[in-house]
């Protein structure tokens, strides 16, 4: 029998880099196991963020991939002000760190493109793929977003063919997400972005979190909601590299990806810090390993502190060599936005990071989703962004198994979380 056909609307896709692809590329890539046959729709001439040639790899060579041009006004807005290549990944300068070049194209961000900068794409996507929806036959649709716009590209072919089944998949929330408070929105645009969203949620057939919190937030607001998580593939670890962590020189603490202001742990700075300055054994062996985007006032910070000759930078590189660092690692350090509103974030990474066995040590709001996890697979723990002794102790104890051989692997139930599995969930929900 024949896979059913499915079309998935997406920006982000191979070249981009980041976890943003991955959870459609990795879906795409399980789906015909399960009976559907995905199709690809996307940009041709995107704006992104990150590249990252080697996810092109992951791309089955018989995978259907239709593209179409779209306008974006971020080289204009770059050429004014080179911080704005930040809000392609949804980053922002806070506080005192931010210009008033900031202040005005966050203001303009906020209140001239709504949902987001990506929004000229949604009438010519809309006319193009009425005719190639019918053309083709495909009775089944998904939008994943961010950006949100891809949400209204669902919700106007949903309205003009109500047969039409269709997934809005959040992979981040839209006026829940912590940096939505920073878009210095005025009334009239703030109720214009609740009500696309609440308009989302009311004519979506299924709409997809990847947080437990998010999907009980998105049913209080009317909408049919499930929670599949993002996860790890399986294919991208290489076992032999896996087993590596005793061997490693050094004890390394390592943050892998983009780290932006509003999800930096001061508050573990500072125990490094003090840990360096009062434990000597400790000092000689420590190295603070950034692999990726660190924001250079976050880097500017620890370089003017006791850390400043732990520091090794790799800077951005391939997903490939990242899931590598990942696994020449003593401990993996993972950090969520601070606020409440937060605490359904689950970021891709920590996937990857379990498939590695190594512990993790992760910041953000109490009682997170990301705790959950931690507890469950017995991977590591969580701590809030308040100063506590509790951070430094834990950091010590796994610095001590490191020095006696004895930082094993020993993490539970992570089988869950691998892509296959939740690709399965997805066939079943689909």
């Amino acid at each position: 029998m024949e896979n059913k056909k499915i079309l998935i609307i997406t920006y982000y896709w191979p070249p981009a880099g980041g976890p943003g692809v991955q959870r459609w590329l990795k879906f795409a890539k399980y789906l015909p196991e399960f009976g559907w046959k995905p199709i690809i729709y996307t940009p041709e001439n995107p704006s992104y963020p990150l590249l990252d040639e080697s996810l092109m790899k992951d791309v089955p060579k018989d995978l259907e991939i239709i593209r179409t041009k779209i306008w974006e006004p971020y080289q204009l807005a770059e050429k004014l002000n080179k911080s704005n290549k930040k809000f392609k990944a949804g980053q922002f300068d806070v506080g005192k760190n931010q210009s008033w070049k900031s202040r005005l194209s966050i203001w303009v961000r906020g209140n001239f493109f709504i949902p987001d900068a990506r929004v000229f794409w949604v009438k010519p996507s809309t006319k193009f793929l009425e005719k190639y929806l019918k053309e083709n036959k495909i009775e089944t649709i998904i939008t994943s977003g961010p950006p949100h716009s891809m949400h209204l590209i669902g919700l106007n072919l949903k309205k003009a063919m109500p047969t039409l089944k269709w997934i809005a998949d959040f992979r981040d929330p839209w006026t829940e997400i912590s940096y939505y408070k920073h878009l210095k929105l005025t009334n009239r645009s703030d109720k214009k972005h609740r009500f696309l969203e609440s308009e989302i949620f009311k004519n979506a057939d299924i709409t997809l979190a990847t947080s437990y919190t998010d999907a009980e937030n998105f049913r209080k607001n009317g909408a049919n909601a499930f929670c599949i998580t993002n996860g790890f593939d399986e294919s991208d670890s290489n076992s032999q590299t896996l087993k590596l962590s005793n061997s490693q020189p050094k004890f390394t603490l390592s943050y892998i990806g983009v780290l932006e202001q509003l999800r930096n742990p001061e508050n573990l700075w500072k125990a490094l810090d003090n840990l360096v300055k009062t434990h000597s054994d400790f000092a000689e062996n420590f190295s603070l390993k950034f692999v990726g985007r660190i924001d250079d006032k976050i880097l500017e910070t620890i370089e003017n502190s006791s850390l400043k000759n732990h520091i090794l930078n790799l800077g951005y590189v391939s997903h490939d060599k990242a899931v590598d660092e990942m696994s020449k690692s003593s401990l993996l350090l993972i950090t969520n936005f601070p606020n409440d509103s937060s605490k359904g974030i689950i970021p891709g990474k920590i996937f990857e990071y379990l498939a590695t066995g190594k512990q993790i040590i992760s910041f953000g709001p109490e009682k997170a989703d990301v705790s959950k996890i931690l507890d469950e697979t017995k991977a590591g723990k969580h701590f809030g962004y308040r100063d506590s002794q509790e951070i430094e102790d834990f950091i010590l104890e796994k610095f001590a198994l490191w020095k006696n051989g004895n930082l094993s692997e020993n993490t539970e139930n992570i089988e869950q979380f691998s892509r296959k599995n939740l690709t399965k969930q997805l066939s079943e929900i689909l």
